[in-house]
Formats: structure tokens, sequence, C-alpha cells
């Protein structure tokens, strides 16, 4: 198990301009009035409603570690779109021991990766292959949840830090399911992993800790008392009722 966290808070320390977006957003101004955010698990998950600004701090707190805003490990350097924000310039992350490995997932981006991971095995600098570390296939030449599962089992080593942005994007339940069993394994080799997700499988991991964003800022919250679990346990339990309920006048 982990000993002492490889990113153990996040703390604001450089004030935000309040003409700009960030100011706006419920977890930015959360953390303007407390300061800082504490990781104390070895898996953290981001949860809540669009727009509270989940990704936008999962972003930050992966540049500011030092890994390409589109994803990757620190050895990537490619941009196709400078769309990510400033925030990581007004954070401090305060980290423990060092971590051997790590990666950046974005569900958004995470195609660019797999075309810069091809890019630079057309290049004869690169021997052996960079995709040999990814399962020795084109991320390409497999659909989007069988490349995410080849990136975890794969190229996520252990002793490391694992940031991913909803990487429940392209997979189906049964591989969530595989992705639980991933990232155990993983913990259980010296990792930590905070994950911005809307999913309410994944965040059944046990002994994780849910920090929940929503207009009130964030607070640590039980999984059976998130909105995902509440709303998907009510859907599965009688469907009719809710579907009679959203689309009869």
């Amino acid at each position: 198990m982990l000993l002492g966290q490889y990113i153990s808070m996040i703390t604001l320390d450089k004030p935000i301009d309040k003409q700009s977006y960030l100011s706006k957003l419920p977890a930015i101004k959360y953390l303007s009035d407390n300061k800082s955010l504490s990781l104390s698990k070895n898996v953290t998950f981001f949860v809540g409603e669009n727009g509270t600004g989940k990704s936008t701090l999962i972003e930050s707190i992966a540049v500011a570690y030092g890994f390409n805003p589109e994803g990757g490990t620190k050895n990537f350097n490619f941009s196709t779109n400078q769309s990510h924000s400033d925030l990581w310039e007004h954070i401090t992350l305060s980290k423990g021991k060092f971590a051997k490995d790590g990666f950046f997932l974005r569900a958004e981006s995470f195609y660019n990766v797999a075309s810069n991971i091809d890019e630079m095995d057309k290049q004869p600098a690169f021997s052996p292959p960079v995709i040999n570390s990814y399962g020795g296939v084109s991320l390409h030449n497999q659909s989007h949840g069988e490349s995410f599962l080849a990136l975890v089992q794969n190229r996520f080593r252990g002793n490391g830090i694992y940031i991913l942005d909803e990487p429940e994007a392209a997979l189906s339940p049964m591989r969530l399911l595989t992705l639980i069993v991933e990232i155990d394994h993983l913990v259980k080799n010296n990792s930590q992993f905070i994950i911005a997700t809307h999913s309410p499988i994944l965040m059944a991991f046990p002994n994780a800790e849910i920090l929940e964003f929503s207009q009130n800022g964030i607070k640590s919250i039980d999984y059976k008392d998130t909105e995902h679990y509440k709303v998907t346990r009510s859907f599965l339990e009688n469907p009719n009722k809710m579907l009679n309920y959203l689309l009869n006048d």
C-alpha cells in the first residue's frame, strides 16, 4: 500500500483574476476561500455536476505536476490545441516521495496521444518502438475501450501517480469492472490515482475518498450519498416509472 501520497495537497497560492472565467467556477471559489484541498487516500474521485470545475482542477493538477496538458507521460510534449487554462500557474502541489511512473489520461484528447505515439514510431530515433510499452499494437487499430485498457494494462507500471479524466467514457460496464481490478493491482503496487468521473460503478472502488464538487464547494461524501448512486439506483429499480415521469406531459 502507498506510504505517503505522491500528491497530498493542492493549494491555491496565487489569486485568480476576478474577470477570469476560472473565478466563477465553484471549485475555484472553494479553493480561494479554503486555500487548499487534501488528498488522503490512494484513490480520490472528483465527482459532481458539469461546470463545477472537476476537469479544470484535475487538468491543472496534471500540468502542475509536469504532464502534457493533452495527456501522456512527462515525456510527451506535443500540442494540437492550446485549450488548457492557466490555473496550474496558480496552484502548488504538496508532494511526497518521488513517483517512478505516471500518466495523465484525458478521454477527450486520448486520440491525440495515440496519434503522437504513431508519429514518434515513424522516427528512427525511437528504438525499440514506443508502442511496445502500450501492448505492441497501435492504439488506433483498437476500439476506443480496448485502447484505454491496453494503456492501463501495459503502460501503467506501478509506483506511480495516475491522473484520469473521465476514463469511463470509452468503457462498457464489464470493462469498467476490469479497470477496477487494474486500479486495485496498481494501488497494491504503491500507486496513487486521482480520477474525475461520472461513473457510479467506478466510484464504488473500496476505501476511496469521494470529493463532491457542487455550487457549494467541495466536500467528502459517502458513496451511497452521491447523486450518481441515488439516481442510478432509482432508475434501475423502476425504469418505467422514471421514464414516464420524464417523458409524459
